[in-house]
C-alpha cells in the first residue's frame, strides 16, 4: 500500500492492477444565506450509504436529491446493472438510482420501472417538472443518445458535456469529449415534443469545453463556467511518462524496486518516450 496524504492506493501483484481507495460518498452542505458560506458535513440518520463513486449526475425534486449512475468500486453486486471494467474485479459503471432526503438525512434506493438506461458515467442530466433526463456518458464505449431517441440528426456520442433545461419543452446540450477524444464546442437543442435534435449556431465554435458547468440564466440564456479546452487526463499521462523517461537515471533504483509487471510496463514506456540523443543536444 502507498499512502500520499489521505489517499490509499493498492497494487495487485498478480494482476498488475492499481486500485485507488479515495472515492467518497460523503455529503456536505453550505448555507447560501449565510454571509460566511459555512460548510458542514451531513450526518446520516438512516438508510445505507451508496458505494463510493464519481462522474455521476443528480436531479433535485421536491426537496430530494436523486443520483444516477457513476463509476467506482463495488464490494458486492446488487440487483442493479453493473458493468465490470475487468473480469472478477468489481470496479466499473452502474445505473443505480439513489435518493437522499436532506430533511430526514436518509438514503434510500427506490424501486424503478421500465427499461433503465445502461450503466454509465461522465454523462449529463437535467430535469423538467417531475421528469429527469440523462444524455450521453461513457461505459466501455460512448452512449450517444438521449433516452434511446433514434430519430434524425443527433449529436455524436460524448461524455463530460452539459445538459440544461431552457424551457418546459427544450434541453440544451453543449461541449464535451467525443468518441474519438476530441474536445467539442457544438451546441444542440432537443425538443421534447418532436423528439428531435437541432444543432445551434453560435460564435464560439473555436472554443471547445469539457468538464464545465452550465446553468440557465435570464431570458433563456445558458451560462457556461469553468472546464477545460483539452483532454487533460491524456496530457497528464503522457507528461508524467515523458518526465520519468527524461530523468530515468534519477529513478533507476526506484524503478527496479517496483513489482515485476509494473516495472516492465514502466520500462517499456520509458524506452518509447525517451528523448533522442539529438534532441537532448539541441541548444
Amino acid at each position: 500500500a502507498f499512502l500520499p496524504n489521505d489517499e490509499l492506493w493498492l497494487y495487485d501483484l498478480e494482476n498488475g492492477l492499481w486500485l485507488h481507495e479515495s472515492l467518497l460518498f460523503q455529503l456536505y452542505s453550505v448555507d447560501l444565506q449565510d454571509e460566511r458560506f459555512s460548510w458542514r458535513r451531513v450526518t446520516l440518520r438512516s438508510g445505507s450509504l451508496p458505494s463510493p463513486r464519481d462522474k455521476l449526475s443528480c436531479w433535485v425534486h421536491e426537496g430530494r436529491i436523486i443520483y444516477f449512475g457513476g463509476y467506482g468500486h463495488k464490494p458486492f453486486i446488487s440487483g442493479s446493472l453493473f458493468s465490470l471494467q475487468a473480469e472478477d474485479i468489481f470496479w466499473g459503471w452502474n445505473n443505480e438510482v439513489q435518493e437522499f432526503d436532506p430533511e430526514r438525512s436518509r438514503w434510500t434506493e427506490p424501486q424503478t420501472f421500465g427499461r433503465a438506461p445502461p450503466p454509465r458515467a461522465a454523462h449529463a442530466s437535467a430535469s423538467i417538472g417531475s421528469k429527469g433526463y440523462v444524455c450521453g456518458g461513457r461505459i466501455k464505449c460512448y452512449v450517444p443518445r438521449l433516452v434511446f431517441v433514434e430519430l434524425g440528426l443527433a449529436p455524436v456520442g460524448r461524455s463530460w458535456h452539459t445538459l440544461t433545461a431552457v424551457s418546459d419543452t427544450s434541453l440544451f446540450l453543449f461541449g464535451g469529449l467525443s468518441v474519438d477524444c476530441r474536445p467539442m464546442s457544438d451546441g444542440w437543442m432537443f425538443n421534447l415534443e418532436t423528439k428531435g435534435w437541432t444543432e445551434m449556431e453560435h460564435q464560439n465554435k473555436d472554443k471547445p469545453r469539457l468538464w464545465h458547468t452550465a446553468y440557465q440564466g435570464r431570458d433563456s440564456d445558458v451560462v457556461v463556467f469553468g472546464g477545460s479546452h483539452d483532454y487533460i487526463l491524456l496530457v497528464d499521462k503522457v507528461s508524467v511518462v515523458y518526465f520519468i523517461a527524461s530523468y530515468a537515471g534519477m529513478f533507476q533504483y526506484q524503478i527496479l524496486c517496483l513489482p515485476p509487471k509494473l516495472r516492465n510496463a514502466v520500462q517499456k514506456r520509458t524506452i518509447f518516450f525517451r528523448p533522442s540523443t539529438e534532441s537532448q543536444n539541441v541548444e
